[in-house]
């Protein structure tokens, strides 16, 4: 059995765009039907979904069977769960809250066997290398892991250059979200100053030949960040767009329950 290269990291590289979609709900069925739809990526949320290792892994072997490529964001980049989740096979690991490159080398660190990092040696007990059975697992290992690091405040944004420039690090996601708190417009992610700061920064990463992500269901800031250079972009949460469906079926029966709601979106 040989090591599976990362698809993710490999499109990341060669520029290709890949869309993405959130999966904050938690769940192996729902999941499965997320990968079904054809997505590039699907996030494996655990900072604001109600994820655990064990539910993680739950979800990276539903969406196994289809093309879609999993992608987990950890509640912090903590050394320890950053190893675990490797262990079940994640390849790819997005961190929030990342707001310097000594952060960063931190995290590329946790990534990575000795001698480029610090990642514990226990790969036979590990579903990442089907224990024990790929031959050249810990060979491979290192070049097939992807970090993605989120900025998402006002210092992150002074740091920017020096992230991007830490080796290691793959590509950067823009938070609109935290970032639009952090410069003080909270709960206004499409303020005109977010958006700039945000194509400003993707505009960087893309000129450093890395990749820049972001998260948005609205198709025209999607369209604005794609031409700013995104190229790994989520279009969508599963929690949402169910909410918005079944609020919008109800509507259509009862006239006046939640049809004056704005849709609630990233």
């Amino acid at each position: 059995m040989r090591m599976t290269e990362n698809k993710f990291k490999a499109a990341l590289r060669s520029g290709q765009i890949q869309y993405g979609l959130w999966l904050g709900l938690a769940d192996t069925y729902s999941a499965e039907i997320c990968a079904g739809a054809g997505f590039d990526w699907l996030l494996i949320d655990a900072e604001h979904g109600p994820n655990e290792l064990r539910s993680i892994l739950a979800q990276q072997q539903s969406i196994a069977a289809y093309a879609s490529q999993p992608v987990v964001r950890p509640p912090q980049g903590d050394a320890v769960l950053i190893k675990q989740l490797l262990e079940t096979g994640i390849q790819t690991v997005l961190v929030p809250m990342v707001d310097s490159a000594a952060q960063a080398k931190e995290l590329v660190r946790a990534m990575r066997y000795p001698p480029q990092g610090m990642r514990g040696v226990g790969s036979v007990l590990a579903r990442a290398s089907r224990w024990g059975r790929i031959e050249d697992y810990l060979e491979r290992a290192n070049d097939e892991v992807c970090l993605l690091v989120q900025v998402e405040t006002t210092t992150g944004l002074e740091n920017l250059s020096e992230i991007i420039a830490v080796d290691g690090v793959d590509g950067v996601f823009f938070g609109a979200v935290d970032l639009a708190a952090s410069m003080g417009y909270l709960g206004a992610s499409e303020h005109p100053e977010v958006v700039a700061a945000i194509e400003a920064g993707l505009r960087e990463v893309a000129a450093s030949g890395k990749g820049g992500g972001v998260l948005s269901a609205n198709e025209t800031m999607v369209r604005r960040y794609l031409a700013a250079g995104a190229n790994f972009v989520a279009v969508g949460v599963d929690a949402l767009l169910l909410a918005n469906a079944t609020s919008e079926l109800l509507a259509r029966y009862r006239p006046g329950e939640g049809a004056e709601r704005e849709p609630a979106r990233y």
